[in-house]
């Protein structure tokens, strides 16, 4: 028997979640079966949790994007009982029960081993927020962003999962980092995290006319999307990047054309969920290595299941900053 988080529907259409007891044998097929130590928050987590936002394809469901934990069953070569283990991505959590339970059955091929000198207790802080994080660091270097240049790294919705380990680890690396945030008040956290400068909101949201403005960033990690990824777009340095990641204000773009053509920006999209084995374990791999786990402190706040459906409808609100950590079988850390 575990404890999960299940979320069901009822016959008006109305979804209602709930910590119950099940039997293992509720469990979804896979090769790899995890006792979960810790899972995370996320605003996907929230949408599941509630209406469903279209992600969920059948109830009861278990949601939960994340985890990691220790294998307790294994019928594939790769994984040995005992073994510490990360998963993100792969539609877990929506498509397939998830993280928000003692107890998680996954195929082999969707897990991480845990890096050499990172726990499970950081590994979940940094969580899916964490790899989307890095893994538009890497991409953005990629296109050749380095911590030498000239302007800062622009991260809006910087106060959130995504841009709060985003401002830690660019700061980490060497970059100039500016923050953008709605709220005042969360200044002196993110200059806690790094930033070099705090960008309002407004300052930001405000329509211009003009296609190009004066070059202000190297690059950007931009988890807003909408118009306001516009208006960054003509303030990229020449040959910048900016890297799409979330869309909290807006799926649709409204950009011009002239910013590519005259100044050479790019535009890149970050995918977190079916990323190949490779990529995420190298990720994985340089967050161990790179990200300040002291700073992992200062921008999680711990749950348990039973907190899960109040604090999914406050993530959909905007009302959560930082990471949301949720203890479940943590006494293996």
């Amino acid at each position: 028997m575990f404890r999960a988080l299940v979320v069901e529907k009822g016959e008006d259409g109305g979804t209602q979640a709930g910590v119950q007891t099940l039997d293992e044998g509720r469990l979804p097929a896979g090769d790899v079966t995890v006792a979960v130590e810790y899972s995370t928050l996320n605003y996907k987590d929230g949408l599941c949790m509630g209406s469903g936002g279209g992600l969920v394809r059948s109830y009861p469901h278990v949601p939960g994007i994340d985890f990691a934990g220790t294998v307790e069953a294994s019928d594939h070569e790769c994984y040995k009982v005992g073994d510490k283990v990360i998963l993100t991505g792969w539609r877990v959590g929506e498509a397939h029960w998830g993280g928000f339970a003692e107890k998680a059955r996954v195929k082999a091929e969707w897990l991480v081993p845990l890096p050499e000198g990172l726990t499970t207790r950081q590994a979940m802080a940094v969580g899916t927020a964490g790899l989307t994080a890095m893994l538009a660091i890497d991409a953005l270097e990629a296109h050749g962003l380095s911590p030498d240049a000239l302007h800062p790294v622009l991260v809006t919705g910087a106060s959130g999962g995504v841009g709060s380990v985003a401002v830690a680890a660019l700061a980490a690396l060497g970059y100039k980092v500016a923050a953008v945030t709605g709220r005042p008040e969360n200044g002196d956290y993110l200059r806690d995290l790094g930033a070099t400068e705090i960008v309002a909101r407004d300052d930001l949201s405000e329509t211009v006319n003009r296609p190009l403005e004066s070059e202000r960033w190297a690059g950007c990690i931009d988890a807003v999307g909408g118009a306001m990824l516009a208006r960054v777009l003509g303030q990229l340095a020449y040959g910048g990047s900016a890297a799409a990641v979330g869309l909290a204000g807006g799926s649709e773009v409204p950009a011009r054309i002239i910013p590519f053509l005259l100044r050479g920006v790019n535009l890149l999209g970050i995918d977190s969920v079916l990323q190949p084995y490779e990529a995420r374990h190298a990720a994985w791999r340089r967050i161990a290595a790179e990200l300040p786990m002291d700073k992992l402190e200062q921008m999680i706040q711990t749950a348990t299941l039973d907190d899960l459906p109040r604090l999914g409808s406050e993530i959909l609100k905007g009302r959560v900053k930082g990471r949301v950590l949720v203890e479940i079988g943590a006494a293996g850390g």
